[in-house]
């Protein structure tokens, strides 16, 4: 029988979500819907959403971690999926 583990094997590498400024009911301005969105109404969910980490006090290590760990989707540490590409491929 294979062991799964779902918590990660380093004690304290997600301590930082509990200091994210985005827990609660912010989730919808981090994520696009799963129907596409018209180009102002993603703008300005972006922008909701990158306000939010402007002032979160572990915002860069947020973006650390979606750099790690390739996360493609969503805004992560102030940066959306295409704005992490571009910083990764510089």
């Amino acid at each position: 029988m294979n062991n799964v583990q779902l918590v990660p094997s380093q004690p304290g590498l997600f301590d930082w979500r509990s200091k994210a400024a985005c827990q609660g009911d912010m989730g919808s301005a981090f994520y696009p819907p799963l129907r596409s969105e018209k180009r102002s109404i993603k703008e300005a969910r972006e922008k909701r959403a990158k306000k939010v980490c402007a002032s979160c006090v572990v915002r860069t290590t947020c973006l650390d971690q979606a750099l790690h760990r390739g996360e493609r989707y969503g805004i992560w540490g102030g940066l959306t999926d295409l704005e992490r590409q571009h910083l990764r491929a510089s």
